[in-house]
């Protein structure tokens, strides 16, 4: 029997009162048409319309499901495990391990309670059947009682470092505004120089320490050779580490061919190469000539400064005797090469333009980026010079220099073009030595930050904001707070993360993260996952640096591409070289598997299922998307690709 309609009807009459009428029949001649109109063929055809959309539903997803398999089958056949032995996993790989096997234990008997409709509260003793139910049933128990008070304890503390670092974020930011609202920026006396007289210019000393950079050395001595200043007031020195006696052939006919051209310019070799970068600049500075130059210039192999980047800067000394530090900005030629390098410069973006220029501003202090900087030589000798205790030495002389007085300023509208690491390996690498580093530079220098003569807010800056705050807690709670409490807390629900910890706060600071470089927007979401993401490598080397482990010391030169000296064109000793190379047999190069990011993929994964059960949707998607981010990393799929 067919289920009774009901219909309105409305007539408009001359006085426009609607009547309605109400018809409760489905036999009515009103309905003719419409039984027409809804005849069982045409619903027939409206079903299998409805099952043709389902099936290619279906099928997209499978294709995209096999396509991904195979992809990821085939990443974990080819991939590279040479550098991911035991001693470069650790104790963190097999805590995480542990932390997995038991997420997924537990998830398996989660599901079974969920499906058998155990209930600790419904649950009688009496009803209890068979050994199972019954641990389940005690589980319950010790968690109320003895393990959700200690996560809850954990998580609650991990929050507060949360919103400290968040509020300093924000007070950066609004210092960040403050500066671009009252446009403030750093003065030149009227009287710096006379460009018309250059025999009133200092004596400028050019450095440029490079180590096995094949790819960028050419560029970096070119633009460094092309510099606007008096050519009897400026020394270049090319600073070469590198043990490929090819290369250094190379090097030595570009320093020559510039040399011809009427540049003053010197190569030098080290035959101890100890100390890495700081070992190669205290070797550089220890010529007799270097008495003879008051500033000093420093340029990574692959930074390209603009001709009048000493005109920019050296002016900012005149009249400034406590003046130690002028520090240019970076820009970046392979910033849009892939989403890798894209996420990479909303993080220095947010690091140049707020965090540099608001310290720089309003402390006269920041840490020296280690290139694009111009030193007084006399800061550096009264500082103690360089030294090789960390690998961090840049901020190593900063910090030895503003305990001695001295004072910076940041140039933001200055900028010296460099490029970006492009593969997840070099830019994992680099983030492992700028974070251990500053915890080694931490143990050392602590002593003399308490025992110095500065005032006592820049010695709680040092050790609380520039140190704790910003190098050791942001590392700490990250990894923390998202990758082992946040999953823990969907087998612990009497602990659970409110959803403004999760989702609005993070959302917010990645936002006020992005605001530096606005056409990124797009990008919040992959940002604050690759954020989250990163912070396992952070906080390794975090620990590794605090503790003094192997993992601390290690350096390792960033692989350049050189994409701004593609159209280079080559010397003979280049093609040369470049013939040697092709007959010799090719290392077979591969992208490679990071196991303690898959490790967490999976946990994260795991713990995203056992949200479901609860029904915690905001929960139920961090988790879902920050578990694929750390697959996708752990699977090297992000940045360049190797074929």
């Amino acid at each position: 029997m067919a289920p009774n309609l009901v219909a309105v009807t409305t007539e408009k009459s001359n006085n426009n009162d609607f009547t309605l009428l109400q018809v409760h029949d489905s036999d009515s001649p009103m309905f003719s048409e419409k039984q027409k109109a809804t005849s069982p063929k045409q619903f027939t055809w409206f079903l299998l319309l409805k099952l043709h959309r389902v099936v290619t539903c279906l099928s997209w997803l499978t294709s995209g499901l096999k396509a991904t398999f195979a992809l990821v089958k085939k990443r974990v056949s080819l991939a590279d495990m040479s550098d991911e032995g035991p001693k470069s996993r650790g104790r963190l790989y097999r805590f995480i391990k542990i932390f997995l096997a038991l997420s997924i234990g537990g998830l398996a008997i989660e599901i079974i309670a969920h499906f058998n409709k155990w209930n600790l509260h419904m649950i009688h003793p009496w009803e209890v059947k068979g050994l199972l139910q019954w641990s389940y049933v005690a589980w319950l128990s010790f968690r109320e009682d003895y393990v959700a008070p200690l996560v809850l304890m954990v998580s609650k503390f991990c929050i507060v470092l949360f919103l400290i670092q968040s509020l300093d974020r924000l007070v950066l930011c609004l210092g960040c505004f403050w500066i671009k609202y009252k446009k403030l920026k750093p003065t030149i006396e009227p009287d710096a120089y006379d460009v018309e007289d250059p025999s009133n210019f200092p004596m400028v000393l050019i450095q440029i320490p490079m180590c096995n950079e094949r790819e960028v050395y050419s560029q970096s001595i070119g633009a460094a050779a092309q510099l606007d200043w008096p050519k009897d007031k400026i020394l270049i020195q090319v600073l070469d580490d590198s043990d490929d006696g090819n290369l250094q052939l190379l090097i030595k006919e570009e320093v020559a061919s510039w040399k011809e051209k009427g540049v003053n310019i010197v190569y030098r070799h080290r035959l101890i190469r100890t100390g890495y970068k700081a070992g190669n600049l205290k070797s550089a500075m220890s010529c007799d000539y270097v008495k003879d130059y008051e500033f000093v210039a420093i340029f990574d192999a692959d930074f390209q400064p603009n001709p009048d980047f000493l005109k920019l800067t050296i002016p900012h000394f005149k009249g400034k005797p406590d003046l130690g530090l002028v520090q240019a900005r970076w820009s970046f030629v392979n910033k849009d090469e892939n989403l890798l390098t894209r996420l990479q410069n909303i993080n220095l973006c947010f690091h140049f333009e707020v965090e540099q220029q608001v310290n720089g501003h309003f402390l006269n202090f920041f840490g020296f980026n280690g290139t694009a900087g111009v030193w007084r030589i006399k800061a550096l000798e009264e500082s103690g010079g360089w030294l090789e205790r960390t690998t961090v030495e840049d901020m190593d002389i900063a910090v030895r220099a503003h305990l001695n007085g001295w004072k910076f300023i940041f140039l933001n509208d200055v900028k010296a073009l460099c490029e970006l690491p492009e593969s997840y390996e070099a830019y994992k690498k680099q983030q492992h030595r700028w974070h251990s580093g500053p915890m080694q530079l931490f143990r050392l220098c602590l002593p003399a930050i308490i025992t110095s003569k500065i005032s006592v807010w820049k010695k709680a800056n040092l050790i609380f904001l520039f140190f704790l705050l910003r190098k050791l807690i942001l590392p700490f709670y990250s990894f923390t707070l998202f990758c082992i409490i946040l999953p823990l807390t969907m087998f612990i629900p009497e602990s659970e993360l409110p959803l403004w910890v999760i989702c609005y706060v993070p959302i917010v600071m990645s936002f006020l993260n992005i605001l530096p470089s606005p056409k990124s927007v797009p990008f919040l979401v992959p940002y604050l996952l690759f954020e989250n993401t990163m912070s396992v490598t952070k906080f390794n080397a975090m620990v590794s640096g605090l503790f003094q482990l192997g993992s601390a010391y290690e350096w390792v030169v960033t692989k350049k591409t050189g994409r701004s000296s593609e159209r280079h064109s080559e010397s003979g000793l280049e093609l040369l070289g470049k013939l040697k190379k092709s007959e010799a047999p090719p290392k077979k190069k591969r992208n490679k598997l990071y196991r303690k990011e898959l490790a967490l993929a999976f946990l994260l994964l795991t713990a995203s299922a056992r949200s479901l059960l609860s029904a915690h949707g905001v929960h139920f998607y961090f988790l879902l998307f920050q578990g694929l981010s750390f697959l996708i990393m752990g699977l090297d799929l992000i940045g360049e690709q190797v074929s």
